[in-house]
């Protein structure tokens, strides 16, 4: 990707904050979308928004980030670039994120490789044509695990997938986001979401988790440790992060991946960051200098943020059949 952040907007953290708040996210009108609810396989259910689009015979999956929804920013720029190409696009809400608490004693995590498998497998059997996914943040490197995990059998799902300022080594990333302006600002937005939704959980669930640790929680790494991990069957937040880290299997990944950060995350130490050594054949590392965590601003004042919807879109395309990639340029 051969992106440069604007002269105006300097540093990590202005490049992830402005363009979450204030950039333009498509040249149309927003996104229109049509809900779908699927029950799972336990008898939760999780929520699909779909774009409403004409029938289109390539998929576009974006599986969101912590606390994301199909009305984030990268989420509706990404459905801008969907409707410009003719693409079909949903963006699954993983469970409690679609405005409605889920049922099951459990949320999301960054490992929910499962969950994503079950989804992706799915959308396989309803849909004839090419499927490309991107994962953006916690979304990104559960999708690559996903890939990790299925090996030479994940082409048979999916044509691409591409991971957006994933956090692929969570404990590096869960350390940065744990201090200084990081802490006081993103890790409090974070926190300010999560822990009402963990206690309308305990409500449904009594005994799930102890309320008053919960509330003393922090910082992420405490967060995980009272309910991320327990809930999801790791012994502890070390054991989540180490068993749910993306960056050590990569090599595994036997079908097209596109992996993006920028240099400046301010969640992600760049010294974190996979290696082409680390990568394998069917990875490809783009880490560009500048963009912040899922920013990427372009332009003038307001700016925008299409940029990097284009060219992972584009990589993914680039990836389908090849009378298809003729045919639709």
């Amino acid at each position: 990707m051969n992106y440069r952040a604007p002269a105006w907007l300097p540093g990590g953290n202005l490049q992830t904050i402005w363009p979450a708040l204030y950039a333009r996210r498509g040249e149309g009108a927003p996104p229109l979308y049509r809900r779908e609810r699927w029950t799972t396989p336990d008898t939760d259910f999780i929520d699909l928004d779909w774009l409403q689009t004409p029938p289109s015979s390539t998929l576009l999956v974006l599986f969101h980030g912590l606390e994301g929804t199909s009305s984030s920013h990268y989420a509706e720029s990404f459905a801008d670039f969907a409707s410009a190409h003719g693409l079909a696009f949903v963006v699954p809400h993983f469970r409690g994120c679609s405005g409605e608490l889920n049922l099951a004693p459990r949320a999301y995590h960054s490992g929910d490789f499962e969950e994503i498998g079950w989804i992706l497998a799915r959308l396989r059997q309803q849909h004839t044509g090419p499927i490309v996914a991107v994962g953006v943040s916690l979304g990104g490197n559960a999708l690559l695990r996903w890939a990790e995990e299925m090996g030479e059998e994940a082409a048979r799902v999916v044509d691409a997938v591409a991971s957006v300022s994933s956090p692929l080594d969570l404990a590096a990333s869960g350390k940065a986001i744990g201090r200084g302006f990081n802490r006081m600002v993103y890790t409090r937005l974070f926190l300010n979401s999560m822990k009402p939704k963990a206690m309308a959980k305990l409500r449904q669930h009594p005994g799930l988790f102890n309320a008053q640790a919960l509330n003393a929680a922090r910082n992420l790494f405490e967060f995980d440790n009272i309910f991320t991990a327990p809930l999801h069957g790791f012994k502890n937040t070390e054991d989540y992060w180490s068993r749910a880290s993306a960056k050590p299997h990569l090599h595994q990944i036997r079908v097209p991946a596109l992996v993006l950060n920028a240099l400046n995350d301010p969640f992600i130490p760049a010294t974190s960051l996979p290696q082409p050594r680390d990568a394998g054949p069917f990875v490809t590392l783009w880490q560009p200098a500048g963009g912040g965590h899922v920013g990427f601003p372009s332009g003038r004042v307001p700016s925008h943020v299409c940029a990097m919807p284009k060219a992972v879109g584009n990589w993914l395309l680039s990836h389908r059949p090849k009378t298809l990639s003729k045919l639709h340029g």
